[in-house]
C-alpha cells in the first residue's frame, strides 16, 4: 500500500518538478545568450514538455522533422569517413530532447516499460556493440579520431531509439493509422518541393540539403515511401483510397525521376518486383513494369535519358573503367574502384575492421560495414537485415488486417529496393533514409500484437 502511494506521489510530482528545473534553467541562463540561442533553448525546453506530455504528439514533430530538418555541419573530420565534417540536423536534436522526454517519462511511469522485448532486440544490440568495439580499438590503435567515431556510431543508435519509442508507444491499430497519414503527407510535402526545384534545372533533393543537395538521398527515401505507397494501393478495396494513394505515389513519381539518381532507378526495379512476387493482384503490376520497359525510355524526360546514357557514353576521362568495348562514367568506375580498395584493404584487420570513420569515404553500404567492422561486423549486420525481413515477411503473411497488410508488404519492397540502393550508397546510415525506414519497422513488427489485443478487447 505505502509503495503504491509513493509510486503515485512519485508521478504527481515529478512532472511538477521537472517543469520547475526547466523553468529555473530557462530563467538563469537565457540573460547570458544570444537571441537565437536563446529562442533555441526556450523550443528545445516546450518541446521537452510537450513530449513528456504526450508522446503521441512528439512522434508526429518527430515525422515531420525527419526530411523537413535543415542540416549543421560541425567540426572538421580530416582523415575520417566524411572530410566535410560531421552533419547533424534539426531533427538530430529533436530526436536527442524527445529521446530525453521519453527516458524521463518511464523512470517516473515504471508501468511504461524501457526496451520492449522484440524479436530484433538481441541483434540490435550485438550490431552497435561490435560497431563500438571496433571502433574503440580503432582509436586506441590511431586510425581514427574517437569523437567524430563515436558521434558516426551514436548516429546508429539513434535509428534505434527511433524503433523502441514506436514499439513502446503503439497500443492501438488506430496509431498505426495515424502515424501513416503523417508519413504520406510528409512525403507528398517534400515531393512537391522537389517538383518546384524542376523548372530550375539540375537534380532535385529534399528540403534544406544544403548548396549542393543530395539526390541519391532523395530517391531512396522515395523508393522506400513509393513502396509503402504502392503497398496500400494494391490492398485498397475502396475506390477512394485507390485513388488517393495512387495520387500520392504519381505526386512521388514525378520528383524521384528528376533526382536523375540511377542507384535509385536500379532500386526501383527490385522493388516493384516484390509485389509481383507477394501480391495478389500480378497482372496490373507486371503491365506497369512492362510499360515503364518499353514506353518510359522514350516517354521518360530528355534529363533522365541524358543520365542514364551517360554511365555508359561520358566522353573518355581519366580513371574511367572499361568493360568489354565500353567505357563507364567517372562516377560508376570511383564506385567500383572503391569496392576494390575496400576488399582488399579489408584483410588488412579481417575481424573487426578499421573501426567507424577508421577508413577512407566509401559510398556503399555493403563494403563500408565490411571494412570498418570487419568479418564480425559484416556478420551481424546480415543477420540484422535478415531478420527485418522475415518479421516483415511473417507479418506480411499473418495480418488480417487490409491497411497491415499493405503497410507490410510495401515496407518488404522498400527493403529489398534499399538493400540494392545500398550497392552504391550508405543506405543504412544516412539519417534521411533511415529514420523513416526504422519508424515504419517499428509499426510492423507491433501489427501482430495489436491485432491480438484488438481481438481480446473484441471477445470481452
Amino acid at each position: 500500500m505505502n509503495n503504491s502511494s509513493g509510486q503515485s506521489t512519485l508521478q504527481l510530482v515529478g512532472p511538477l518538478l521537472i517543469i520547475l528545473i526547466l523553468c529555473v534553467s530557462l530563467a538563469f541562463f537565457m540573460p547570458r545568450m544570444s537571441t537565437v540561442k536563446a529562442v533555441a533553448v526556450a523550443g528545445g525546453m516546450i518541446l521537452f514538455v510537450v513530449s513528456f506530455a504526450s508522446s503521441q504528439i512528439a512522434l508526429y514533430i518527430l515525422i515531420l522533422s525527419m526530411l523537413l530538418g535543415p542540416e549543421i555541419v560541425v567540426g572538421a573530420t580530416a582523415g575520417s569517413t566524411l572530410s566535410r565534417g560531421v552533419t547533424l540536423r534539426l531533427d538530430d536534436f529533436i530526436l536527442v530532447i524527445i529521446g530525453f522526454s521519453w527516458l524521463a517519462r518511464m523512470a517516473i511511469y515504471k508501468e511504461l516499460g524501457f526496451f520492449l522485448r522484440t524479436p530484433l532486440n538481441r541483434l540490435i544490440a550485438i550490431y552497435i556493440i561490435v560497431c563500438l568495439i571496433s571502433t574503440l580499438l580503432g582509436a586506441l590503435w590511431g586510425r581514427l579520431n574517437l569523437k567524430t567515431g563515436f558521434l558516426f556510431v551514436l548516429k546508429y543508435f539513434e535509428y534505434v531509439v527511433i524503433y523502441f519509442m514506436v514499439v513502446n508507444h503503439l497500443h492501438d491499430k488506430k496509431q498505426i493509422r495515424y502515424f501513416l497519414w503523417v508519413l504520406l503527407l510528409t512525403c507528398v510535402a517534400v515531393s512537391f518541393f522537389g517538383i518546384a526545384q524542376i523548372p530550375g534545372g539540375g537534380r532535385v533533393s529534399a528540403p534544406f540539403e544544403g548548396e549542393v543537395g543530395e539526390p541519391n538521398t532523395f530517391g531512396g527515401y522515395l523508393v522506400f515511401m513509393m513502396a509503402i505507397i504502392i503497398g496500400l494501393l494494391l490492398t485498397a478495396n475502396l475506390w477512394r483510397d485507390r485513388l488517393i494513394y495512387g495520387g500520392i505515389a504519381v505526386i512521388a513519381f514525378i520528383p524521384f525521376l528528376f533526382t536523375q539518381s540511377r542507384t535509385s532507378y536500379l532500386a526501383f526495379f527490385p522493388m516493384l518486383l516484390v509485389f509481383v512476387w507477394l501480391s495478389e493482384k500480378r497482372k496490373p503490376i507486371v503491365l506497369f513494369l512492362l510499360f515503364i520497359v518499353t514506353l518510359l525510355p522514350l516517354m521518360a524526360p530528355q534529363e533522365v535519358k541524358d543520365r542514364v546514357a551517360y554511365t555508359f557514353t561520358q566522353q573518355p576521362q581519366r580513371g574511367q573503367i572499361q568493360v568489354g568495348t565500353v567505357k563507364l562514367d567517372t562516377s560508376t568506375s570511383a564506385r567500383l574502384r572503391s569496392w576494390q580498395h575496400a576488399l582488399k584493404d579489408a584483410v588488412r584487420h579481417p575481424v573487426l575492421g578499421f573501426g567507424v570513420t577508421g577508413y577512407e569515404f566509401l559510398d556503399a553500404q555493403y563494403p563500408r560495414v565490411l571494412v570498418e567492422t570487419g568479418m564480425v561486423g559484416m556478420i551481424a549486420f546480415m543477420f540484422l537485415i535478415w531478420a527485418i525481413f522475415k518479421q516483415g515477411h511473417r507479418v506480411f503473411r499473418q495480418t488480417g488486417d487490409i491497411v497491415h497488410k499493405g503497410i507490410s508488404m510495401g515496407f518488404l519492397a522498400g527493403f529489398i529496393g534499399l538493400l540494392v540502393h545500398a550497392i552504391g550508397a550508405n543506405t543504412f546510415i544516412i539519417v534521411r533514409i533511415m529514420e523513416p525506414f526504422w519508424f515504419a519497422l517499428g509499426m510492423v513488427v507491433m501489427m501482430p500484437e495489436l491485432e491480438s489485443k484488438t481481438t481480446d478487447d473484441e471477445r470481452s
